[in-house]
């Protein structure tokens, strides 16, 4: 299942939604000895691997993300319990939860994230197109409202 997005190109910048943003099913091949889910660039999410890393031990109240990416595609799973996905666009906020390892919310560029509600033990591993760079994070929310707004 490959997802495509509807960008609209505003000169140089991309312009995005929320609802570019969606959950996406992966796989699940069950077994009695446990469930495998395999993923594959540009077969089950629309984009090539860079990169890979996950969140884990995030304390009680504690908000993760807070920034959005001028280019980075991702892919977000609940490796295991569950916490909730904030999207914002600037305009439009939806909050996705996230408690099943083989769904996936796949975030466009141009899309603030937070964090929020992790349960106790929960995993967040993240899918991303890029190799980390600090120049493609919006890390102020004011930077991102003006980006959005041109």
């Amino acid at each position: 299942m490959k997802v495509i997005t509807s960008v609209i190109l505003k000169g140089m910048k991309k312009i995005s939604s929320i609802y570019n943003c969606n959950v996406i099913g992966l796989q699940k091949i069950f077994n009695r000895a446990g469930n495998l889910t395999p993923v594959q660039c540009n077969l089950n999410i629309p984009f090539d691997i860079k990169r890979v890393y996950y969140l884990y031990d995030v304390p009680g109240g504690e908000i993760r993300g807070g920034h959005a990416h001028y280019e980075l595609e991702q892919l977000i799973v609940a490796a295991s319990g569950s916490f909730d996905v904030v999207i914002d666009d600037g305009i439009n906020k939806r909050t996705i939860n996230l408690n099943r390892p083989n769904f996936g919310l796949y975030v466009t560029p141009g899309i603030w994230r937070d964090l929020v509600n992790f349960s106790s033990g929960a995993v967040l591993l993240v899918l991303a197109s890029m190799p980390y760079s600090e120049l493609d994070y919006i890390r102020n929310y004011d930077d991102f409202l003006n980006y959005k707004n041109g």
